[in-house]
């Protein structure tokens, strides 16, 4: 039996029918044009396809002061982020590659999950989390990826088998969003369908261990 099974178990045994898993899209750029934001959204379209509930949070939204863990003062930007982490049963990231590694901005951003680092579910503990990269140009965008992915690692969070690294040194995306690569939309969506499914055990197992009827609840004796 494995991990699905086991939680949709709990959830029939705790009679309500399950909630869909919420998954958060972060990343982007300052500009309103990102590719890197077109392709969270795509790559959170395919959540969406495989039935969990989608927010993204864009680059605009984690212009934050620098983390410094002595700073205990937050603006509304990183308060926000923050609680809607600690919703999240599924993350996908995205960052363009700036020299190498991922940039500032969403590097800043995660840095901020340090005020989850006492939680029932410290940093990503638990959560599937899904990594884009993009580059004008291969080399840039592939060690980036390897890059964000260390990072999450790091943070406790369970890589999904599929990253999506996207070359941009040629036209990726349309004005409106579309992806013009056939290839790289079904990578997105399909990486966005497993962030979904294995966000969904984690709401599962989430909802059933509130439960104080359901085996394996907190509040079992």
């Amino acid at each position: 039996m494995t991990s699905l099974d086991i939680a949709i178990e709990l959830a029939q045994k705790a009679g309500d029918p399950p909630k869909p898993p919420l998954v958060v899209g972060l990343g982007g750029t300052l500009s309103p044009s990102s590719s890197t934001e077109k392709a969270i959204q795509i790559s959170l379209d395919g959540a969406a396809e495989g039935g969990a509930e989608i927010l993204l949070i864009p680059g605009p939204s984690l212009e934050m002061p620098i983390y410094a863990w002595e700073r205990k003062e937050r603006t509304p930007e990183a308060q926000n982020l923050i609680a809607v982490l600690r919703r999240a049963d599924g993350i996908i990231i995205g960052s363009p590659g700036y020299h190498g590694s991922i940039s500032g901005l969403v590097k800043n951003a995660l840095d901020y999950t340090q005020d989850m680092a006492e939680d029932e579910w410290p940093y990503f503990h638990g959560r599937p989390v899904g990594s884009i990269t993009t580059g004008a140009g291969w080399q840039g965008a592939v060690t980036t990826l390897t890059a964000l992915r260390g990072i999450v690692h790091a943070l406790r969070g369970w890589n999904t088998p599929l990253g999506v690294a996207i070359n941009t040194a040629q036209r990726m995306f349309d004005d409106n969003g579309k992806c013009l690569d056939a290839k790289i939309d079904t990578m997105l969506r399909d990486m966005g369908r497993e962030v979904a499914e294995s966000a969904r055990v984690r709401a599962l197992m989430r909802g059933a261990r509130n439960d104080p009827n359901s085996i394996g609840s907190d509040n079992d004796e």
